[in-house]
């Protein structure tokens, strides 16, 4: 049961990024479908959410995981300045 708990509690931060990252995207992608500054703003905050999130992951044993989300953040911020 220990060796549970400790399992999913490495996993919480990187699971936790996963979560915030899906979030951003989805922000970005209501700010490309419908491009309001309040949407916008919505973005730029799930955005920097999910930059705290993932920072807070890096110290994650799953290495891949955080590359993927690390990836996945820069492309959601790379749409989002496009749509600048």
């Amino acid at each position: 049961m220990r060796d549970q708990q400790s399992t999913t509690q490495m996993q919480n931060p990187i699971s936790q990024a996963q979560d915030a990252v899906k979030s951003a995207k989805n922000a970005t992608a209501q700010v490309q479908s419908h491009p309001t500054e309040q949407a916008y703003i919505g973005a730029e905050n799930a955005i920097e959410q999910a930059e705290r999130a993932v920072a807070q992951a890096q110290t994650s044993e799953n290495h891949r995981a955080v590359a993927e989300s690390t990836e996945q953040l820069e492309e959601a911020r790379k749409r989002l300045n496009q749509t600048k």
